[in-house]
């Protein structure tokens, strides 16, 4: 062989692999754009988590001033003292005994409680009880529960995208 030809080999097997400065660099590009891509998964996350928040709310407090109107309207019987509010959100399920109707059929609310997307206490608590609770008795800075239930909220202690806690939505 003569001294040409083994240049030419060696080039040749210089070619075919990548040094490990090259390595390096990938690796280090790879690298940023994954830690740049971090925060983005976590935004989204949070946002989707927010959009099932906010889905979950609506629902319940549709249901709820279902109840209050059809107790209004007298399908739903109620007590004298009672505000016409569900007395738990178990109640919106359950359904309330139809009034108008001679059968007796209950009026259903809603299918199921919703869960609350933020509630990382304990998984096999039942849906209605990862929600705050209000009665119409306690003031809206100051949400308690009490004999009845006129509004839902987070018990999440974190802030939303939107800079309000989302125990205010």
């Amino acid at each position: 062989m003569s001294a040409r030809s083994v240049e030419a080999t060696r080039g040749a097997a210089r070619q075919r692999g990548f040094t490990l400065v090259e390595l390096m660099v990938t690796v280090a590009i790879v690298g940023v754009l994954g830690a740049m891509a971090m925060p983005l998964a976590e935004l989204t996350v949070q946002r989707s988590k927010e959009q099932e928040l906010r889905s979950a709310l609506r629902e319940i407090r549709q249901a709820i001033d279902a109840y209050k109107r059809a107790t209004e309207a007298g399908t739903v019987p109620r007590a004298a003292d009672a505000t016409g509010y569900p007395p738990t959100l178990e109640a919106l399920v359950a359904g309330a005994t139809d009034a108008r109707d001679p059968q007796g059929r209950p009026v259903r609310f809603l299918r199921r409680v919703p869960r609350d997307p933020l509630f990382t206490g304990d998984a096999g608590l039942p849906a209605a009880q990862t929600w705050g609770l209000r009665s119409y008795a306690s003031p809206a800075d100051q949400p308690q529960p009490g004999k009845d239930v006129y509004d839902v909220h987070s018990l999440s202690e974190r802030t939303g995208l939107n800079g309000r806690p989302y125990r205010e939505w």
